[in-house]
């Protein structure tokens, strides 16, 4: 969430923010949507059927690849400052917040160790994991419960 916070503000510092503009962000964050989760479909169903579905390959090589965009876009973005700023919409919000939320996961952790918040990073990788866990198995419980 801190990552896009900071494009928010980003976009706003830069003067984005009439109706229009608004708009067309959101329209950006859409089709930026729609392309990640068309390529996440075709590359965990192709990961998948060449590699099998014992381990999750698939999900592997996106979480994977969406850190590898991640880090590039954002980096990228950031030392092109001429650059639009609307491919931040389309790309690490539209495309990867589709494709994967898995980079933006690490990005934030990234961060906080690039500032030297070693046990926040600490705490919000346990914590994910932890409480990711808890939260799956409860949502299974309530599933059974409910059925």
């Amino acid at each position: 969430m801190r990552v896009l916070r900071t494009v928010a503000a980003d976009i706003r510092q830069r003067g984005l923010g009439t109706k229009g503009e608004n708009l067309q962000k959101y329209l950006l964050i859409a089709a930026g949507g729609a392309l990640g989760s068309i390529a996440r479909f075709w590359v965990g169903s192709t990961v998948a059927d060449r590699m099998g579905t014992r381990f999750p390959y698939g999900t592997f090589v996106i979480n994977i690849t969406a850190c590898l965009i991640l880090g590039f876009a954002l980096a990228f973005l950031d030392r092109r400052g001429e650059m639009n700023p609307v491919w931040r919409f389309l790309i690490p919000i539209g495309f990867l917040g589709a494709y994967s939320t898995f980079s933006t996961f690490e990005w934030e952790t990234f961060s906080n160790i690039q500032t030297g918040a070693f046990f926040i990073a600490a705490l919000y990788v346990v914590s994910s994991v932890f409480l990711g866990l808890v939260a799956v198995w409860c949502g299974v419980l309530l599933a059974k419960a409910v059925s």
